[in-house]
């Protein structure tokens, strides 16, 4: 079996560290409401998480001690059942050593010890008339014994068996609780982690978009942003059904496009209405700082007062436009131009 306990403490100490620097890299203004709130859900997960991971290693130890405590009791089974087995094969031996001499003693016409051996209710009465085990042998008085120390032997023997084996049957069965309840505490964990690391990373992104909203000088609240949400990929197929088609000054069809008309034919199509303006679908997406973006976002250049373009993110560089006048929607590099912010829907 793995080391849950082990694999858990490394995950928790990864997490954690992470959480620190987060929490030390992230800027407190302008948006400290925002921050705080972030701040207080990563560190509510942070505890949560290692309650969690000390509750594991407690089941963790919990298994291993009902583990070693069964390997015990088995191995007292399997050695009462080798003592068990020597017991039954010595008393087969003095039984047969027993009746090969009451055959001789009938033979030598000794008829009353030989009633007396076969019509003893039990070799406790057997050895209980002295004045006719006097009359055996030493050798056949030890056999005798024998017998009867085997016999009581094998009925200890089979007592403590059964008792063991009730003892391993409730043990089995601790130690499958506390399987069940580490593996229960390992998916929290791994629920718990898998949420402060979105956290973490959604607490980045907050920072870094801050730091990009700076730079134009805004001074408005900061959204959430959400960098976990996938965007719209599927946009970059749909804008590329209409490469070389010219660019028109309020175009907003296949016939000709102007930037902000594109995107929002483009973002009709999987039922997303925006308003034609680079500004207004500025104002109205969820801000996402340009290292931030996915494929499917927009672009917006100019600054935080005014967007005079959009674009849609492609990846890297690149993106897809409808210029100006003159030009066609095709592929175009946004980087080295005065893009200030990305937009996702």
């Amino acid at each position: 079996m793995t080391r849950p306990g082990s694999i858990i403490r490394t995950a928790l100490l990864t997490v954690l560290a992470l959480t620190a620097l987060a929490m030390a890299t992230a800027p407190a203004a302008p948006a400290k409401g925002s921050v705080a709130k972030a701040k207080a859900r990563l560190r509510a997960v942070a505890a949560r998480l290692d309650t969690v991971s000390t509750q594991s290693e407690i089941a963790v130890e919990k298994l291993n001690q009902a583990t070693a405590r069964l390997e015990t009791i088995q191995a007292k089974i399997d050695e009462n059942q080798r003592h068990l087995q020597t017991a039954q094969e010595n008393l087969e031996q003095a039984s047969e050593q027993l009746l090969l001499r009451a055959e001789d003693m009938y033979k030598a016409r000794d008829v009353g010890i030989v009633d007396f051996i076969f019509q003893a209710d039990s070799f406790d009465d057997l050895i209980s008339q002295m004045d006719m085990m006097q009359r055996l042998g030493n050798s056949d008085v030890d056999t005798v014994h024998a017998i009867a120390a085997y016999k009581r032997e094998i009925k200890d023997r089979r007592l403590r068996l059964k008792a063991d084996e009730k003892a391993a049957t409730r043990l089995v069965a601790e130690r499958e609780r506390h399987r069940n309840e580490l593996v229960a505490l390992e998916s929290d964990l791994r629920a718990l982690t898998k949420k402060i690391k979105k956290q973490i990373k959604k607490l980045k992104a907050q920072a870094r978009l801050r730091a990009q909203l700076a730079l134009t000088g805004y001074s408005g609240p900061i959204p959430e942003v959400d960098p976990n949400s996938p965007g719209h990929p599927e946009i970059i197929a749909i804008a590329k059904r209409y490469f070389g088609v010219p660019y028109v000054w309020g175009g907003a069809s296949p016939s000709g496009f102007d930037c902000s008309g594109l995107t929002m034919y483009c973002y009709a199509q999987i039922g997303v209405n925006l308003y034609h303006g680079a500004t207004m679908q500025q104002r109205a997406s969820s801000p996402v700082a340009l290292t931030d973006m996915r494929p499917g976002d927009l672009i917006f250049f100019g600054n935080a007062s005014f967007s005079h373009h959009v674009a849609i993110f492609v990846g890297g560089t690149t993106c897809i436009e409808a210029p100006h006048t003159g030009d066609v929607v095709r592929y175009g590099t946004w980087t080295g131009r005065d893009a200030w912010i990305g937009g996702r829907f």
